[in-house]
């Protein structure tokens, strides 16, 4: 199935990474998946919350939002409407549980890495480019500890990456666009880690149900574009003499 932006549908958008974006952030990355576009800044906080106070660990936590003109129209702030829309505070957890899935929060020691996700230009996937960018904006914050000799054991055990998965018109596609995404048949967001393991499988019906053969390809499709991904994150790092 040849797609609206000419891809195959096993193809993930361009991807571009520009790995030390923010001057400030001991952790930046500008990730762009076709026209989405998601900055991911993570900061190290020498504090943890209070349920972990005295506990020998560390946190790992998100904040997703975006921009009042990330997509066609403009949208008010969250802050000014006083709170946040019950999708922003489920995306922003997923990117956080996505995340400690492969960190050794004890060997964090007491602090926290807060990640913050602001998408700059919204086509679609936008929690999925959010959790492969903060990734790479984690695995920058570690590095920073590591060379500054703050811990002495890498916390980060192994790459997380998302992508969406859909059917559309009976075909299986990878790494939705927001034409496809809002008119699919169904929608799956996967994430993985390096080994290949399920971290959070997301998926609904939305035009149609979907059987246990087009989940399968589905899940395919996905590990084909989540092992492309991590390629990806380990050359940006590998552009920034990290090695993981």
């Amino acid at each position: 199935m040849l797609r609206s932006d000419h891809r195959d549908s096993k193809t993930l958008r361009s991807v571009q990474i520009e790995a030390g974006f923010s001057q400030y952030a001991e952790g930046s990355v500008l990730i762009k998946m076709g026209n989405t576009h998601v900055l991911c800044n993570a900061s190290i906080l020498e504090k943890v919350p209070p349920f972990l106070k005295d506990r020998a660990q560390g946190w790992v936590t998100a904040e997703y939002g975006m921009l009042p003109r990330a997509t066609h129209t403009r949208s008010d702030r969250e802050a000014a409407r006083g709170k946040q829309t019950g999708r922003t505070q489920e995306i922003q957890r997923l990117i956080g549980r996505s995340l400690r899935a492969v960190f050794d929060l004890a060997a964090l020691g007491e602090r926290t890495i807060h990640i913050d996700c602001d998408v700059l230009q919204a086509d679609g996937g936008t929690r999925c480019a959010s959790i492969t960018g903060a990734w790479i904006a984690a695995a920058l914050a570690v590095n920073h500890l590591l060379e500054n000799d703050v811990i002495d054991t890498n916390p980060l055990k192994d790459h997380v990456a998302a992508v969406s998965v859909g059917m559309k018109d009976g075909n299986a596609l990878l790494d939705l666009n927001y034409e496809e995404d809002s008119s699919c048949d169904a929608d799956v967001n996967i994430v993985m880690n390096g080994a290949m393991q399920f971290v959070e499988i997301q998926g609904t019906s939305e035009g149609r149900c979907f059987d246990r053969s087009e989940l399968n390809v589905l899940l395919d499709y996905a590990q084909h574009g989540i092992t492309e991904l991590i390629a990806l994150q380990k050359q940006a790092l590998a552009d920034q003499g990290i090695h993981y």
